[in-house]
């Protein structure tokens, strides 16, 4: 027999992901960032727990497709119809705008062409999950904000596998010409699904009475379905991640949506943290310390950057500054699908391994610090805090809240503090009285018992000084005792005939 598999590393790996995840979630943070924080700490950056690299390359890579096919499930195209023009003009100028101003950059620092796009699409895609949160959070996800930038994330979604083409075009010897007539031809598909697929009568999926009456053949016929898009993709020269997000496009919309997003969901949620927890152990914090002013300044810029630029986009269309400061705001962030176009490019040979890291770092700070960089500007957009004459009444206008907060609870804990410290005195003086006659007690009872034993004890005998003896008789003469009389002198008194004449 075989011995039984050894799969404590899997319990670890899983029991993390779920801590993590519960935490951030604690904290009302995604829990997708959770999951890259326990791969950070279990990867070898951290505890270099999981160190095989073909295992973490191959579990990322099958997250690509499965994120891709689940995000395509998620998104509902009735819902974009009301929306899809202010969408598709927003995102085209914010592709626009960001691979204009990195190739601008791009020639100070001398960037190759490669480089330059994919930066430039990685700093206009959003992250859909964590802009979904912050509007759940604020309560803005049914307002007119919360529609629009809805709608912008699922016309960058759409985008992505475009995307994925085009960067993956710079392997080999450099971009090849014919990429663009398979770009051409993706979108050309894309958009025939999505107008298909839009219609106001659902379409109906093959065997679909198969998979509504069956939960288990549901789970296994949408997984099935989304890897065989992905493999009619390959064969035709596209990303089977394309072909996946058509697959999740093609079941979100479909007659049988719900009951195969409930089949699917857990199987979601598992292999979702398998590829986010993947990113984090890719992370090498030693790269991100050794250039942490580059991370931290790139991140500053892209949130800056990605703001104005969306709200220039969505007020030239006429969207009140309300709305599009708010919906500005929560998708200012880099997105998930950085992870993938920069796994894409690596893989490929496009970019090496330090611009990927650089990426992934920016990406997962940008992703930590989304939702206190839109608490901090939607505070800083009160017409209080406008009004504010100096920097100081800034910072007291808008930390307001949290600075009565943190007085409160220090004034509690002061309080705690002094009431701990008085009864630890009052125990310890109590103590030290306790002990003290305890040891009065011991002492006089020791006292007692040495006093007893040297009454009971024989005394021994004295010893006479002889010179004091001769010395006490000299000054003191004994009295002579009186002579005793003899036996004759008895007998002469007795007898008469014994005197004499």
């Amino acid at each position: 027999m075989h011995e039984a598999a050894d799969l404590t590393g899997v319990a670890v790996v899983v029991v993390a992901a779920t801590l993590c995840g519960m935490l951030f979630v604690r904290l009302r943070q995604p829990a997708i960032v959770g999951y890259i924080i326990a791969g950070v700490i279990l990867g070898p950056s951290g505890l270099a727990l999981v160190a095989n690299r073909e295992a973490i390359s191959f579990f990322a890579e099958l997250g690509v497709i499965l994120l891709l096919y689940f995000i395509g499930m998620e998104l509902s195209l009735r819902s974009f119809r009301h929306i899809w023009r202010v969408a598709v003009v927003t995102t085209a100028f914010q592709i626009g705008i960001s691979v204009g101003a990195t190739a601008l950059i791009g020639q100070f620092f001398d960037l190759p062409t490669s480089h330059i796009v994919l930066f430039g699409f990685a700093l206009a895609l959003s992250s859909t999950a964590v802009a979904v949160k912050i509007l759940d959070d604020i309560g803005e996800l049914r307002n007119r904000s919360g529609r629009v930038a809805i709608g912008i994330l699922i016309a960058q979604d759409l985008a992505v596998a475009p995307m994925l083409l085009f960067v993956t075009s710079f392997a080999g010897d450099g971009f090849n010409p014919i990429v663009l007539v398979e770009v051409a031809a993706s979108i050309g598909v894309l958009v025939s699904v999505i107008l298909f697929m839009s219609r106001r009568q659902r379409v109906n999926l093959p065997f679909h009475q198969i998979l509504e009456a069956k939960k288990e053949i549901g789970t296994m016929g949408s997984l099935a379905l989304c890897f065989l898009f992905a493999t009619l993709a390959g064969l035709f020269g596209m990303s089977p991640a394309f072909g996946a997000f058509l697959a999740g496009l093609i079941v979100g919309n479909s007659g049988q949506r719900q009951v195969m997003h409930e089949n699917a969901e857990p199987v979601q949620a598992v292999l979702l943290m398998v590829f986010f927890l993947s990113i984090g152990l890719l992370i090498n914090l030693q790269f991100i310390w050794e250039n942490i002013g580059l991370v931290l300044a790139i991140g500053i810029f892209v949130m800056f950057f990605k703001t104005m630029i969306n709200i220039i986009a969505l007020r030239i269309q006429g969207e009140t500054m309300q709305t599009a400061f708010l919906a500005s705001l929560t998708i200012g962030q880099m997105g998930e699908f950085t992870f993938v176009l920069g796994g894409a490019a690596a893989g490929a040979d496009v970019i090496d391994n330090e611009v990927y890291r650089l990426l992934v770092g920016v990406t997962v700070l940008s992703l930590i610090t989304s939702p206190i960089y839109v608490d901090l500007a939607r505070r800083l957009s009160h017409r209080s805090v406008r009004n504010a004459t100096s920097l100081r009444k800034v910072f007291r206008l808008v930390y307001r809240q949290e600075w009565r907060f943190t007085k409160a609870t220090s004034l509690w804990f002061w309080h705690i503090a002094n009431d701990a410290v008085e009864v630890f005195e009052n125990m310890t003086s109590g103590m030290r009285t306790k002990a003290k006659a305890r040891i009065d007690e011991i002492k006089m009872t020791k006292e007692a018992a040495e006093k007893a034993k040297e009454q009971t004890a024989p005394q021994p005998p004295v010893e006479a000084d002889p010179d004091a003896t001769r010395q006490e008789g000299e000054d003191h003469p004994a009295p002579k005792s009186e002579k005793q009389p003899s036996r004759f002198s008895r007998l002469k008194k007795t007898d008469p005939d014994l005197t004499d004449d």
